[in-house]
C-alpha cells in the first residue's frame, strides 16, 4: 500500500521542527488547487502518520506548504517585519500511488533544502 509521509528538521537549532503547521493540497489538472489536509508536526518533526495512504493516495501533482517563519517566530527568533523565508512550498508529483513518498524539509530561517526520502 502506498503512503506519502513528512519529516521537518531544524537545521538552525538541530533539532525537529515540532510545531511547525503544514498543509497539503492536489494541484488540479484544470488549475487551483484542493486542500487535503492541515496538521501540525509532532514532537519529532512528522506528521504523526502517513499524510496520505491507500485510496486516497492518488497519482497526480501535490503541494506541501510548510509555514516556516511562524514555526521560528514561535521558537523565539527574531525575524524581520518581511521575513526572508515566509512559507515554504514544494511541488511534487505522485507518479506510482502503490510507492511510499517521503519528502523530508530541512530549514533555517535563511535556506532549505528537500528531497525524496525513504
Amino acid at each position: 500500500m502506498g503512503k506519502l509521509s513528512t519529516h521537518v528538521l531544524d537545521t538552525a537549532n538541530g533539532c525537529p521542527a515540532a510545531g511547525m503547521q503544514v498543509t497539503l493540497l492536489r494541484l488540479l489538472p484544470e488549475g487551483g488547487t484542493q486542500e487535503l489536509r492541515r496538521l501540525t508536526l509532532d514532537a519529532d518533526g512528522r506528521g504523526g502518520g502517513p499524510l496520505l495512504e491507500g485510496d486516497a493516495l492518488q497519482a497526480g501533482r501535490y503541494r506541501l506548504v510548510f509555514s516556516v517563519a511562524p514555526y521560528f517566530r514561535a521558537r523565539g527568533t527574531e525575524l524581520p517585519a518581511v521575513p526572508f523565508i515566509d512559507e515554504v512550498p514544494l511541488d511534487f508529483g505522485i507518479a506510482d500511488p502503490a510507492s511510499h513518498y517521503h519528502v523530508p524539509l530541512l530549514v533555517s530561517p535563511w535556506s532549505y533544502s528537500t528531497y525524496r526520502g525513504s
